[in-house]
């Protein structure tokens, strides 16, 4: 049931949202390192913008798939998560 869950564009699209976001902050730090611009820069509203636009895709998958299958949707939820928190971690610790 987990594997049918996680090919749902719903429970997929938020994970590479997220990986794309933690890819696009890994390629701008090794090819211009630590920005200390008072712009964010292009990079930085491109990051915005995939982690603010899975909000309502984990939304609506909460909300579909929750009441029917508690146990699996709270998994593919937490790697979600995971995948969300490995995005905002050099976020965070580079203070960027």
């Amino acid at each position: 049931m987990f594997t049918t869950i996680v090919r749902k564009p719903s429970a997929f699209l938020p994970i590479a949202m997220s990986l794309l976001a933690l890819a696009d902050v890994l390629i701008t730090l090794a090819m211009f390192g630590v920005p200390h611009d008072k712009d964010e820069g292009t990079a930085a509203h491109i990051w915005q913008l995939l982690m603010a636009g899975q909000v309502p895709l984990l939304l609506f998958f909460a909300v579909t798939w929750f009441p029917r299958a508690p146990r699996e949707s709270l998994k593919v939820i937490a790697l979600q998560m995971a995948a969300a928190l490995a995005a905002l971690a050099p976020v965070y610790l580079l203070h960027l």
